[in-house]
């Protein structure tokens, strides 16, 4: 993967400001700082937005919005997780988590066990209506990220999954 240049990512000096009378436009996504002159955390927040509107308009008819698709993901591949390190992974705050925690066991895809020294601490674990809620899911998100991979080779793709996992890594705040 070849790097921009640097006048890619450098401000641009600033333009006229619009007569009064005049509609201002709005530029659609990919042009000017919307597109390859726009900031990288705003491409990335701009194209996190876009995924996850596409996921929850996928998920709608399943009943499963894109935090619970993330819940259940992360206890899926972690089992016994506690509401707080559900949380930590999944970018929620502890509050949301819990709503929705409480509204998938409601729902009968995840049940709650006592930690076994610390009884306080709750874990949580997919049920077999989970797994199966979890595997309609995955299917047509599979079906989307292939979507969102379409124009990349193998290699492509590991670069930019390797790209967003590192820059993660480096920005993460330090304990």
């Amino acid at each position: 993967m070849t790097r921009k240049s640097a006048g890619i990512t450098k401000s641009q000096p600033a333009q006229k400001a619009p007569r009064a009378d005049a509609a201002a436009h709005v530029p659609a996504a990919g042009e000017g700082k919307r597109g390859e002159q726009g900031y990288l955390g705003y491409l990335l927040r701009q194209a996190h937005a876009a995924v996850r509107l596409k996921m929850e308009r996928t998920l709608a008819d399943l009943g499963v919005t894109s935090p619970q698709f993330a819940v259940l993901t992360m206890l899926n591949a972690y089992p016994g997780l506690s509401g707080a390190d559900v949380a930590r992974l999944t970018f929620l705050t502890p509050q949301t988590v819990g709503v929705i925690i409480r509204n998938l066991e409601r729902d009968g895809a995840i049940e709650m066990t006592p930690h076994p020294v610390h009884g306080r601490i709750q874990q949580w674990t997919l049920t077999q209506r989970g797994a199966t809620l979890l595997k309609a899911c995955r299917e047509r998100v599979i079906a989307l990220e292939k979507r969102l991979a379409g124009g990349l080779d193998a290699k492509a793709e590991a670069t930019i999954r390797r790209w967003l996992a590192d820059v993660a890594i480096e920005l993460q705040d330090e304990e």
